[in-house]
């Protein structure tokens, strides 16, 4: 009850006083990328339940002549990569933590197309809500390798608390501010998963 009433009392705060960077950012999306100004995408969340998870769009609408998009590095723009570098694209997830798809701390919530692929261990981590921030996200985001993410993301199911929450949350603006861990090193967003080939 005091993690879901603090979730809502600063999702809240923040959607008001964060309104004007909306706003802007909103218009340069579609300046610089077109529309969709949003970006939705089916996540699994709570006990793996599906929801459909809302960020700004970083990328074009670019596709080959069969009609299929093109991968991403072709798609990304200084633009787009400027809003994921500061995390900006990420705002919109507050209206997922008021309507209780989300909370502010939590594991990310990843790919339907990798739930197949989880051993028992990591499928411990639908066991509470995803987050827009968590454990991982501030102990290497995109430099750590799936078993390393894994691995954080358990162990915050087994240790969340009131306080760690809010350690994660300081932690977070803090790596915000300094662009720490934004891509993986050598690529411009993570390898897809595909299965471990051992128990994490």
């Amino acid at each position: 009850m005091i993690k879901r009433l603090f979730d809502i009392t600063v999702a809240t705060t923040a959607l008001v006083a964060l309104s004007p960077i909306y706003a802007i950012t909103a218009y340069k999306v579609s300046k610089n990328l077109g529309s969709p100004v949003l970006f939705k995408q089916t996540r699994p969340g709570l006990n793996g339940e599906p929801f459909e998870m809302v960020k700004f769009r970083t990328m074009l609408n670019a596709f080959d002549q069969q009609g299929n998009p093109l991968p991403n590095e072709l798609r990304h723009t200084k633009f787009g990569n400027f809003l994921r570098s500061t995390s900006l694209d990420e705002l919109p997830e507050l209206w997922n933590v008021l309507k209780g798809d989300m909370s502010l701390v939590g594991p990310r919530p990843l790919l339907t197309d990798y739930l197949p692929f989880y051993n028992e261990e990591q499928a411990r981590r639908h066991n509470v809500r995803p987050g827009v921030t968590g454990w991982a996200q501030v102990n290497g985001r995109n430099t750590l390798s799936w078993e390393e993410k894994f691995k954080l993301d358990t162990w915050y199911v087994d240790n969340q608390s009131f306080w760690l929450d809010l350690k994660i949350i300081i932690l977070t603006l803090k790596k915000v501010i300094i662009k720490e861990g934004v891509n993986a090193s050598d690529n411009i967003t993570m390898t897809r998963f595909t299965g471990s080939e051992k128990s994490c």
